[in-house]
């Protein structure tokens, strides 16, 4: 009875379960929400819906096969806008910072990777899975290397008794080698906050600012938020 079947749709299903798990490796290791078997579901479902497309002449009578026309294109297109959402469940939101991009690109890829599976090009989704465990892991390691500019919300309060002023503010932060952009306040009952966006070519500058802000008895409350995926 199995002889009937091809045996290729269930070799494609199997290869799209492991290239999705090994991706999928890497988002679990590094804590994200849409780890392991994620991973592996997303590649399963797109490489399933395109072995369907792909494999759909068997079960059409071969008296309708010459009026049937097949479009793969088609399927593709639906699984990569349906999975737009699931990319966006990974995404956060915390004010003005919004974290999971990267997960939900690495889903993104890992759709497209089962879509191809699917479709039979092995040796395109072997290169495409390598390059993605390369983008998520090696060049991972570079943003430590290069002199990269890292980004934070920072929000700093005071009592509107006893507060820095804003040219206090900004020349503790210069000194410590941090450019500031968009800074506003906000004086609200007996509190008055500073918000601003700073950037530093050293991230190890926000531990010693930090520091200052808790030594100090004037300083009632701050936040300092890195800006990143």
């Amino acid at each position: 009875m199995f002889s009937d079947f091809l045996l290729e749709p269930y070799i494609r299903l199997v290869i799209a379960v492991l290239i999705g798990g090994v991706i999928g490796l890497d988002r679990a290791y590094r804590g994200r929400a849409a780890g392991f078997r994620t991973h592996i579901l997303v590649c399963l479902a797109s490489c399933l819906l395109m072995v369907l497309t792909d494999f759909q002449w068997m079960q059409i009578p071969s008296h309708y096969v010459e009026m049937v026309r097949i479009d793969p294109a088609r399927m593709a297109q639906g699984v990569m806008t349906g999975i737009g959402f699931l990319g966006a469940g990974a995404m956060m939101q915390d004010k003005q910072t919004v974290r999971g991009l990267t997960t939900a690109a690495s889903i993104w890829i890992t759709a497209a990777i089962g879509l191809v599976i699917g479709a039979g090009f092995y040796s395109a989704a072997v290169i495409a899975a390598s390059l993605t465990l390369i983008t998520l892991s090696i060049f991972n390691r570079l943003i430590d290397i290069l002199p990269l500019r890292h980004y934070a919300k920072l929000v700093i309060s005071f009592s509107s008794e006893s507060y820095w002023p804003e040219t206090q503010v900004k020349s503790i932060l210069k000194e410590h080698k941090m450019v500031i952009s968009n800074f506003s306040f906000k004086l609200s009952e007996n509190k008055l906050s500073y918000q601003m966006t700073i950037r530093t070519s050293h991230q190890s500058e926000y531990t010693r600012v930090v520091e200052i802000f808790m030594a100090s008895e004037q300083v009632k409350e701050f936040s300092l938020r890195p800006m990143g995926d």
